[in-house]
């Protein structure tokens, strides 16, 4: 078995290079569909790959590998209105090192260190510290026996929460301090999501920057001139939701549909806040209803996004806990 998992995640690295390495010509050539083609032969090889493979296994080789071939559309969509000023090896520095969609800020590369850096990265250590914390907290409260259905809600939340500080929060924050020392200016992903007083803010500029860089360019972007602005919206908002359904429901082979549908929520309820705006309607201009609105809808709907054999299969399984 273990030959065999080496077997496979040999295959894995040899595929994300084939796309790294290869998606370049295609970004100098804008050769967008070609890019779109590569990301789902790359994304269905990979799969097959994992197929018999733990859960845990699965869901970061997709996610990687649709990380890998998604940078290809997005920078292709970014640089094809204009000269390509991205040279071969800031792009392969770049598509392995950033997990962010615009390439645009490794043009300065190798070039003087950027204030904030430390800063930043304390920050991210901060986090990956109080996420650790929250796990600890989470082995502790199952040790407890509470009433099961209380621990696997409590549990579950404090893992989401805990799990998110150490990655989104924490080693993204210290990927984007360690770039900028050199000279790349690199910035949070996650900006303060606690702040948003519209679902618009929080998905358009708070929460997961690379996701909305992603579904702007490659989706909304291309999309609007055709459809219109509020069908343009929704299909980003799906395709949201299809990455997701790679990440949180193919892995574990259930739940299908689910993330598709809480995405598309998020999508139909930001074109309401749009129309609010248009009909100068104005309650989410309360700053406390506003955050009452943005938790809400956010929190809600959650169990669509991380349904029960997600949480059961992987999220504690990450934790080193059984469900």
């Amino acid at each position: 078995m273990t030959n065999l998992l080496i077997t496979h995640l040999f295959y894995f690295a040899l595929i994300n290079l084939a796309v790294v390495l290869g998606g370049y010509p295609l970004i100098k050539n804008k050769l967008i569909l070609t890019g779109w083609l590569m990301l789902v032969v790359s994304i269905l090889a990979v799969h097959l790959i994992f197929l018999h493979e733990h859960s845990i296994l699965r869901m970061l080789a997709i996610i990687a590998t649709t990380f890998t071939g998604m940078k290809v559309i997005a920078v292709t969509e970014g640089y094809k209105s204009k000269p390509l000023s991205l040279s071969y090896k800031q792009w392969l520095v770049y598509a392995v090192g950033w997990v962010g969609m615009r390439a645009e800020p490794f043009e300065t590369l190798g070039e003087k260190a950027l204030p904030n850096a430390w800063p930043m990265i304390r920050f991210g250590v901060s986090r990956i510290i109080i996420g650790a914390l929250l796990v600890l907290l989470a082995h502790v409260i199952v040790e407890q026996q509470f009433n099961v259905l209380f621990t696997h809600i409590t549990v579950s939340a404090i893992l989401l929460v805990g799990f998110s500080l150490i990655l989104h929060f924490g080693m993204l924050g210290i990927s984007a301090g360690s770039w900028r020392l050199s000279g790349v200016n690199t910035y949070y992903l996650f900006r303060q999501p606690a702040k948003a007083l519209s679902l618009t803010e929080l998905w358009s500029k708070r929460w997961n920057i690379a996701f909305s860089e992603m579904t702007s360019v490659a989706i909304f972007r291309p999309l609007k001139s055709k459809t219109g602005s509020a069908w343009a919206l929704l299909i980003a908002f799906a395709f949201s939701g299809l990455l997701h359904e790679l990440a949180l429901s193919v892995p574990v082979n259930s739940g299908y549909g689910l993330p598709l549908l809480y995405f598309v929520i998020q999508g139909v309820l930001v074109l309401i806040e749009k129309v609010l705006v248009l009909k100068k309607i104005t309650f989410l201009q309360n700053g406390l209803v506003a955050r009452a609105w943005v938790f809400f809808w956010l929190i809600a709907p959650i169990p669509l996004l991380f349904h029960e054999q997600f949480i059961k299969q992987i999220l504690w399984p990450l934790a080193g806990l059984h469900w």
